[in-house]
């Protein structure tokens, strides 16, 4: 038995805030879409369950989020509430994976491109995936899903 425990290397600080949240956890993948022309980013795992552990960094205890398979060079985590839609006169909540794809396509042209490898001893990059401003707090958000219609142009009979 070793005196030493394994370092996670799975572990994301987050605010303790989302700590103590009941939000949807969205891990989005990028720059790993290789082939034919489509988008840059992918879902890669929605969830509402979390493993928070804490660990002192800065001389405070402060939360960290345990996720499996979690690379800083091609994931992103966004915390995003619960978002339904309308059905039948009637709001209908969405699902984990409609979230996470709500999320990825409003994040779509922000993505900086990397090379889809790397090497195993490649350094983790200064900069985040996904640049850009980005809204963070909505008092209340409407996403209009329907497909758009090509608007016809009227001229008026004096033209």
């Amino acid at each position: 038995m070793s005196l030493f425990r394994k370092s996670h290397h799975h572990l994301v600080p987050i605010h303790p805030d989302n700590a103590a949240s009941n939000d949807w956890i969205v891990l989005l993948e990028a720059n790993t879409i290789v082939g034919a022309p489509g988008g840059r980013l992918r879902v890669a795992k929605t969830t509402r369950e979390r493993k928070i552990v804490k660990k002192f960094r800065s001389l405070r205890r402060e939360p960290f989020l345990i996720i499996e398979g979690y690379d800083p060079r091609i994931h992103t985590l966004y915390f995003c509430p619960q978002l339904y839609k309308h059905e039948d006169d009637r709001l209908a909540p969405l699902e984990g994976e409609e979230i996470g794809q709500l999320v990825a396509n409003a994040l779509e042209d922000n993505v900086k491109s990397r090379l889809p490898w790397y090497e195993p001893t490649d350094e983790l990059p200064a900069d985040p995936i996904i640049t850009g401003d980005i809204v963070r707090d909505f008092d209340t958000l409407v996403v209009d899903k329907t497909p758009k219609r090509p608007v016809a142009l009227v001229r008026s009979a004096a033209e």
